[in-house]
């Protein structure tokens, strides 16, 4: 078990230990007594907490790193870090406290208060003992009592500190400026509280481990897209409890936060734990010193899938045809037929002429009754390469008769090639037949067989289900639509080409069991001979019939949810936009506010709102929008902490202002900050769109050779087993 999941199971288990005293014994001396013995076992076991775990930055005196707390601040568990200098004046903590040494010395002297109160802002404290905490003993205080620290021996240390409440829910703590007493002031909580760290060479060798590991970015995607770790999936802190549930859906993962060093992981680590997510770690010093220690960083997005793509090709030797081959062969009438690997949507934006969209997971399952001719020739292609390539290797791995070929670079080689694109186009290739379903099930069954994908029953999916240990992704990957018309309970939908396009999208935590299902036994094989060619380890098949009971989109799970939020409708809000009496602010992602906003609107980034706020008019309430204002609720409470002025939330967001049928506004006007919250497609892009095209085409074809330095990748396709 890694240094990682050891310090998080027995921090649980004291936790737990605390809890039942206090319960019974409650806030008191005798409850005091107890926790001390209690505390200073967990401070013994100092394997758990090395000291480049919990550094003092060259020119401090002291850090305090959060282990644990509880969604309602209660509980709190800190490891306080000091050098030679670090001292604390006499001070209260409003609530129990508990501290025990795991190295060094922290000399600690009492006070009692002994003034009346009844003159606010000054006191009079009275010594009442001193000790020194070391390894081995403790001290601990009633909320009214005081004490000051210092770090004596010469020598660093490293102290456990443990409270009935946060340090951020004490604001009634108070210090004096002398032993004596005197005047006092509020004893504020520190600032930037820190997560524990991991050296980047100790996480290289998790990398390595067979143990569940989630490596989240927290960076904003535009930033992160720049340069970031290839095992890292994006979880911007600004949409953290959007995706954070659906990505670890398990609350004990192993979890290691990385930014560029600039503390936006602290802030991410304390959302994460009053989530309920427990085992935390940040990676020292961020993106720049893992690239310092030697490793690899990646720019783009869907990395691991957009290399593997390449990988297949390589290795496979998938054939492709360029997009001057393709038109010459329409423009001789050769029996041949385009098929489209994106969704629908995608394809409706630009799609090449005479195509017909058939998904990547839908390419087998349709096949026999879209291409009935053996002789037909068959392009597949996608926007650029991956979908092309894995969607044509998939009809020849699963051994169709016909000739299959990729359109080399897919769309953006054939518009780059001087071709016309084709715009609004729907045809679709048709549900198969019983006789097509049948040929695609024996395809299917032979492919999975021989990429080892494992099927699973119902008493399986139930035993995984019912394991807390482990983490489950439960995916159906039919289309959109096939899983709106009814899914099984619990199911999220990952239409199978588009989860191989962009794993990471859709799962971050490496090691853990994936279950794929259908209602056909087709769509659920070939993502499975995919993802373990991938190198997953515990890809699953059910086949047991998937109930599907439950009707509608998938349900997304929305952590945190703040209640209370003051809203305003649309109705209400329409007169009062028009007089330029209020400040909106929209969190859409930039690319959807450029499309279509409220008039008058400022575009504004969550985590950044520090940035934005100097930006934005200096008069008038505040009225935040997104899409269906659920980001809006959720960042209410984080622009009311730093604004000095009314903070409301549009009720149903810019969705509901649009159905009320209300005026939209477009362009990139008013920005608050700066777009850097998504990965911008060459095809967002206003200007130099070919020039951004040919760089994505080839930063596509190089991941080939970035990828050979990447120890984290576990490629195996076909070819290589």
């Amino acid at each position: 078990m890694s240094l990682m999941a050891r310090r998080s199971e027995t921090i649980e288990r004291t936790l737990g230990e605390v809890r039942r005293i206090e319960r019974e014994l409650g806030v008191s001396r005798a409850a005091l007594d107890a926790l001390k013995p209690v505390l200073i076992e967990l401070a013994a076991k100092t394997e758990l907490f090395p000291p480049e775990h919990f550094p003092v930055a060259s020119g401090n005196t002291g850090r305090v790193y959060r282990l644990a707390e509880d969604a309602d601040g209660r509980f709190a568990l800190y490891a306080s870090a000091g050098v030679p200098g670090k001292a604390q004046p006499p001070h209260n903590h409003t609530t129990w406290a508990v501290i025990a040494g795991v190295f060094g010395d922290e000399h600690n002297v009492f006070y009692e208060r002994t003034d009346n109160r009844d003159e606010p802002g000054i006191g009079r404290i009275r010594k009442t003992g001193e000790l020194t905490v070391q390894r081995g003993n403790a001290c601990a205080f009633l909320p009214d009592d005081f004490h000051t620290i210092e770090v004596a021996g010469g020598k660093p240390s490293l102290h456990l500190h443990l409270y009935g409440l946060s340090l951020e829910n004490l604001p009634e703590r108070i210090h004096f400026s002398s032993s004596d007493g005197g005047r006092y002031t509020v004893f504020a909580a520190p600032p930037n509280i820190a997560c524990p760290l991991v050296p980047a060479e100790e996480l290289k060798a998790m990398l390595g481990d067979s143990e569940e590991l989630a490596i989240l970015d927290v960076r904003e995607e535009g930033v992160f897209a720049e340069g970031h770790l290839f095992a890292a999936a994006s979880l911007p802190l600004s949409r953290l409890e959007l995706k954070l549930d659906a990505l670890v859906p398990r609350r004990a993962t192993r979890i290691v936060l990385c930014d560029d060093g600039d503390g936006l992981v602290n802030r991410a680590a304390l959302r994460l734990m009053r989530l309920g997510y427990r085992n935390l770690a940040v990676l020292a010093g961020g993106v720049k010193a893992w690239a310092a220690a030697g490793q690899e960083l990646f720019s783009g997005i869907y990395v691991p899938s957009k290399a593997f793509g390449e990988v297949v090709e390589h290795e496979a030797k998938t054939p492709h045809l360029s997009a001057g081959e393709v038109k010459a062969l329409m423009d001789k009438g050769t029996d041949m037929i385009v098929l489209d690997s994106r969704p629908m949507d995608e394809f409706r934006k630009m799609s090449i002429p005479g195509g017909i969209d058939c998904p990547g997971a839908e390419l087998v399952y349709r096949f026999y009754d879209t291409v009935p001719s053996p002789d037909t020739l068959v392009v597949v292609n996608c926007a650029g390469r991956t979908r092309s390539i894995i969607g044509a290797q998939s009809l020849i791995n699963a051994g169709v008769p016909n000739p299959v070929v990729a359109l080399k670079d897919g769309t953006m080689g054939w518009h780059l090639a001087g071709l016309d694109l084709a715009h609004g186009e729907t045809r679709h290739a048709p549900p198969p037949s019983a006789d097509g379903l049948a040929r695609a099930r024996a395809a299917a069954a032979r492919l999975a067989g021989r990429c080892g994908a494992s099927v699973i029953g119902a008493n399986e999916l139930a035993a995984f289900r019912h394991d807390q240990s482990r983490t489950l992704y439960l995916f159906d990957v039919r289309s959109p639509e096939d899983y709106r018309a009814g899914h099984r309970p619990g199911a999220r939908s990952a239409p199978g080409g588009q989860l191989v396009q962009a794993t990471d999208a859709y799962m971050a935590t490496r090691n853990g069991r994936v279950v794929l299902c259908d209602s056909d036994g087709v769509r659920a094989r070939m993502t499975a001979s995919w993802l373990t060619q991938m190198g997953l380890p515990e890809i699953y098949v059910l086949d047991d019939g998937s109930e599907r009971s439950e009707l509608g989109p998938e349900p997304m799970r929305v952590l945190g949810l703040p209640e209370g939020i003051a809203t305003i409708g649309a109705a209400a809000l329409a007169p009062l936009v028009k007089d330029g009496a209020i400040v909106v602010v929209d969190l859409a992602t930039s690319l959807d506010y450029r499309a279509a906003h409220i008039p008058g609107a400022w575009f504004a980034i969550r985590a950044r709102f520090a940035t934005a706020l100097p930006r934005l008019p200096k008069d008038g309430a505040v009225v935040l929008t997104s899409p269906d204002g659920v980001l809006a609720r959720l960042a209410a409470p984080d622009l009311a902490a730093l604004a000095e002025r009314a903070v409301t939330v549009l009720e149903g967001g810019t969705a509901a202002w649009r159905a009320a049928g209300l005026p939209l506004a477009s362009g990139a006007e008013r920005m608050a900050d700066e777009p850097v919250d998504v990965w911008h497609r060459p095809y967002d892009r206003s200007t130099g769109i070919e020039e951004a095209m040919a760089a994505y085409l080839g930063w596509e074809v190089n991941l080939l050779r970035q990828i050979e330095r990447e120890a984290a990748a576990r490629f195996r396709t076909l070819t290589s087993v």
